[in-house]
């Protein structure tokens, strides 16, 4: 699969989840303005993914222009305990570059689950993605709109509440949908 298919499988599910169901009520603002970056890497081990990490966030240091990258790991991170292995060192990275305070992770993965709850909890839509994805965020950003939101510490909830409106079937169907596109 090429890459683009992949950015436009992602660049759809940001679209039709996380904006249009409101599951980031940040998010629209950066697809409207085109802030987004994707980028995909392949066949990478730890080291590999670490490394296009660490030039994601030298490029979003460069480029102020840019709000927050999802960096899509398109193989090698299928299993959800190798990825949040991967996850654990991103943030060491982060933390032995001295950028804590400036980059945060949100993580994606299409097994995501969350430690107290089952594999097949609706729940864990809320962190399920077409692929592994390090969603790279601008803290600062992410300090100011959560500084002017309502409620900010009802969006998980809200959002578990709309999986379960929404059904376990929706979700399953949805990112198999993606996946079939040509």
């Amino acid at each position: 699969m090429n890459e683009q298919h992949i950015i436009s499988q992602c660049q759809r599910w940001v679209e039709d989840i996380v904006v249009d169901l409101n599951f980031c009520p940040f998010a629209k603002k950066e697809v409207i303005n085109q802030t987004i970056r994707y980028q995909v890497g392949s066949d990478l081990d730890n080291e590999q993914a670490l490394t296009l990490f660490a030039e994601e966030l030298a490029h979003l240091q460069n480029h102020s222009d840019v709000e927050t990258t999802l960096l899509i790991l398109a193989d090698g991170f299928s299993f959800f305990d190798d990825f949040m292995q991967l996850v654990d060192l991103a943030q060491q990275w982060i933390k032995m570059s001295k950028l804590e305070g400036i980059f945060q992770i949100a993580t994606f993965h299409p097994d995501y689950c969350f430690a107290d709850v089952s594999e097949d909890d609706v729940s864990n839509y809320t962190n399920r993605a077409p692929w592994p994805i390090l969603h790279i965020l601008r803290e600062e950003s992410m300090s100011r709109a959560v500084d002017v939101h309502p409620d900010p510490e009802g969006i998980p909830e809200r959002n578990i509440a709309l999986c379960e409106q929404k059904g376990r079937q929706f979700f399953v169907e949805y990112l198999a949908s993606l996946h079939q596109q040509k």
